[in-house]
Order: structure tokens, then sequence, then C-alpha cells
């Protein structure tokens, strides 16, 4: 039986397409989950690893030295306790972008995304919440003619 030149190339093709790559070739459980949490241009890469410590890092620094406030520790903390998973993981975040306050709700986006990956129930308490839909607020751009996204410039009549 004779091949000719362009079933010997859809063969190859298809062999090529069976080789594994390197996310195949990875263990079907990961030894961690990790989301990414976004609020206007910051972004949250976090990563949920189970152990009995539970504590979390901030760019490798702890959550008290990283937010000096407690409303923001409160805005970090809030996904935890409303998905009732404390103290099962130790939280790593890389955070970057933005300011203070968009890098904490990025972060609660990321932990929220991570804890439904984990446990699916909790998917409707934090929906509720509202932590689950990245706020789309961003700062308008400015036009031109205006001096900022909207304020124009004094008019006179005369």
């Amino acid at each position: 039986m004779t091949t000719s030149k362009t079933e010997t190339k859809t063969e190859e093709k298809a062999i090529k397409g069976k080789k594994p790559t390197a996310k195949s070739t990875k263990k079907a459980d990961s030894s961690y989950i990790e989301t990414i949490g976004r609020r206007k241009t910051s972004t949250a890469r976090v990563r949920l690893t189970e152990s009995s410590k539970g504590n979390m890092t901030v760019n490798g620094k702890d959550v008290p030295s990283y937010f000096p406030t407690i409303e923001l520790r409160n805005i970090v903390n809030d996904a935890i306790e409303k998905s009732k998973i404390v103290g099962k993981f130790t939280i790593t975040v890389i955070v970057s972008g933005g300011g203070i306050h968009s890098q904490a709700e990025a972060i609660r986006h990321g932990l929220s995304r991570a804890f439904v990956k984990y446990d699916a129930e909790s998917r409707s308490r934090l929906k509720k919440l509202g932590f689950l839909k990245r706020d789309p607020r961003v700062k308008e751009r400015r036009k031109f003619g205006l001096k900022k996204a909207r304020k124009a410039p004094q008019w006179s009549k005369r």
C-alpha cells in the first residue's frame, strides 16, 4: 500500500498534536490554587496552599505591615471570613499597580475566586456580597479641548 505525501504530513501533524505539553505533564491535582483579582489598575495574583498554618503574605510582607489601616485589613479579610474557610490555607499574594485601596479590593476579588474554585458551595454567599464581580469603574480618559475628563475651560461671553 502506497501513501502519498499529503497523508504522511497529516499523520505527522496528528503525532505532533499528541505530544505531551508542559500543562499536560503536570499532576492532575496541583498543590495550590491560583487566581487573579483585579480592581482599577491593580492586579493581584493569589495562591492558596493547603496547610494548617493559615498565614497570609502580600508581596513578601505580612498583612498588618503591608496594609497599615484596619479598614484595608478588613477589606482583605472579608472574603476569608465570609467564605468560612479560616485557617485552612497559607495565602501568598503578589499585587501590583494602582493605589493601596484598590490593591486591597483586588486581593479580595482574587481570594473570592480562589475560594469558589476550592469550594463551589461558597459561590452563592460570596456572589450576594458582590466579591466575585470585578468592579468595572476606572478613571475616565481626558478628552482634547478639556482640562480634565469633563472639566471645560471657563467660558466667557466677551
